[in-house]
């Protein structure tokens, strides 16, 4: 953490451990990602949202912006989010954060896994826009499955993904976990990381 009041927002990335590219949970993790999704408070739509979070930070002010994200390397990856706010909305934005990854955890449904799986299909093949990003995505392939995935053979994985996948792989990896937190700026509203720790699982009876 590094406090500098001087900066006019707040940039805060939060994550957990995920899993290597060629693990079998990358793919429901990738669906997860999509379904806390992105947002921009510049985007069209308001508070009509499919994203939760998004609603959440439309309708309450939480946040300048939000990403999602799911990095992964050889043999682990980090599964998180990054998010820009001002001084006073972090702790509210880091609130409803862990909310959402509870959520997904434990009460995802069917319907927002399939807009999910959709939604990141069309954005895998929209980042094929041309010949450059192509050859990129194939040298990503060969370094690591050791060959160029068909794309029919990576949707049929997405399409194989449920809500209760989904539900399994996030428990796994993101309930009771300990996260990784980096923030710079006007950061005095940030929670305690213990606050951000203990909040990563729901004590029910």
């Amino acid at each position: 953490r590094i406090r500098d009041d001087s900066m006019p927002l707040a940039h805060v990335a939060v994550a957990v451990e995920g899993c290597g590219v060629d693990n079998p949970d990358n793919i429901p993790l990738m669906v997860a990602s999509s379904i806390v999704g992105n947002w921009d408070r510049s985007m069209g739509g308001g508070s009509n949202n499919s994203s939760p979070l998004a609603k959440y930070s439309h309708d309450m002010g939480l946040a300048n912006s939000f990403t999602s994200f799911n990095t992964s390397y050889k043999d682990t990856g980090l599964w998180g989010i990054y998010f820009v706010t001002d001084a006073y909305k972090q702790e509210e934005m880091m609130f409803n954060i862990t909310m959402e990854w509870m959520r997904i955890c434990q009460n995802v449904t069917d319907f927002e896994v399939d807009r999910a799986k959709n939604l990141l299909k069309t954005n895998m093949l929209l980042t094929l826009d041309g010949t450059t990003p192509v050859f990129e995505d194939i040298g990503r392939q060969m370094l690591w499955y050791g060959r160029r995935m068909p794309q029919h053979e990576l949707e049929a994985r997405i399409d194989a993904v449920d809500a209760q996948l989904v539900r399994d792989t996030c428990y796994k990896y993101i309930y009771d976990r300990c996260p990784a937190l980096a923030a710079i700026g006007p950061i005095e509203n940030l929670p305690d990381y213990n606050i951000i720790r203990s909040s990563l699982y729901w004590l029910r009876v």
